[in-house]
């Protein structure tokens, strides 16, 4: 970097410090102020929106929080975005370690100096945000140019669209309350649910239950669980009226057989924890409309994203901690 970049930086950074400083004792809560500020300051110096650097951000930091054999790393964990070391020094380079930006551009890698620091270092979580940003930039300015650039660097069409969703669930909440949950159905009403994921089922062909069923009355308001983007909405022969949403952590959660939708809902929406989306019905199990074939109940499924594909996961157990920490809000 120039001395006056390097000037401007710290300028920036400042000003970035003074517009989003740190409260509390809260250690989530200052890291989430410490990567917005990075987000920030890179999508100052490179033009990348700073939300699709949050949203790539946390694709990473998903996909490596669900990896059982992942090891410790010595990398800065307040930027989960990383790269190999051949990725970083250059595929040809003979020093895995270079922190030289001049050798790492001649031997072709992609680490450069985000901090002005003189150094290009694969341990600083600066200098790996500003090296993606960089990346991106290649690409062209705008959102489509982005589109293009996010394909060819992750080559999956699923992961470029949840990068999209997560920076628009950051440019519309900051990341204390996208954490949020709620219980799919008030608790004041009826209704009842046990552990059934796994079960056989026989319509359509032999299958598994990828969900729990919440037993309760027609019309019983369906809510949504998290801060999410209604990723799918419509008719399905097997889940009737039903609706997908795709949460700030990658999961997906599936509200099948409902009666209907509640209303200005469509593909793209934002819902809060606790919004009305729809309501309990009987619906699925046929063409469109087919009704009754089975009593009724909100059939709720979970589904994570590892990077390569999408898994059901058993949803019971975060069920009954949703509804204890519902059952604790309304007593206090």
């Amino acid at each position: 970097m120039t001395a006056r970049l390097q000037l401007s930086c710290c300028v920036l950074f400042i000003l970035l410090s003074a517009v989003f400083p740190v409260y509390g004792k809260d250690n989530a809560n200052l890291d989430d102020q410490k990567r917005k500020s990075l987000y920030l300051k890179t999508a100052a110096l490179t033009g990348i929106q700073w939300s699709v650097l949050a949203g790539c951000d946390q694709y990473a930091h998903n996909i490596a929080s669900l990896q059982s054999d992942r090891v410790s790393s010595k990398h800065d964990e307040l930027i989960s975005i990383t790269f190999t070391k051949k990725q970083w020094a250059g595929p040809l380079n003979p020093n895995s370690n270079d922190h030289d930006p001049k050798t790492i551009s001649l031997f072709g890698g992609i680490g450069k100096d985000g901090n002005g620091d003189g150094r290009a270092s694969l341990k600083d979580a600066e200098d790996r945000l500003y090296s993606f940003a960089e990346q991106l930039t290649q690409f062209g300015p705008g959102r489509q140019n982005t589109r293009i650039g996010l394909w060819s660097l992750y080559h999956r069409g699923k992961a470029v669209d949840m990068i999209e969703d997560f920076a628009r669930l950051y440019e519309k909440a900051d990341a204390t309350h996208l954490s949020q949950h709620a219980f799919p159905v008030p608790l004041n009403y009826n209704y009842d649910y046990a552990s059934t994921w796994g079960a056989k089922r026989g319509w359509g062909g032999r299958r598994i239950h990828e969900g729990t069923d919440i037993f309760a009355d027609y019309g019983t308001p369906v809510r949504a669980t998290v801060y999410g983007v209604i990723e799918l909405i419509g008719w399905n022969n097997y889940g009737g009226w039903r609706i997908g949403l795709r949460d700030i952590k990658g999961n997906y959660h599936y509200f099948a057989h409902l009666n209907g939708y509640a209303p200005g809902l469509h593909r793209g929406v934002i819902t809060k924890p606790g919004q009305v989306i729809g309501y309990v019905g009987s619906s699925g199990y046929g063409p469109k409309g087919t009704m009754g074939k089975f009593p009724p109940h909100l059939h709720y499924g979970l589904y994570r994203d590892n990077g390569r594909t999408e898994y059901s996961v058993d949803p019971y157990p975060v069920l009954r901690i949703w509804e204890r920490e519902d059952q604790q809000t309304t007593t206090r």
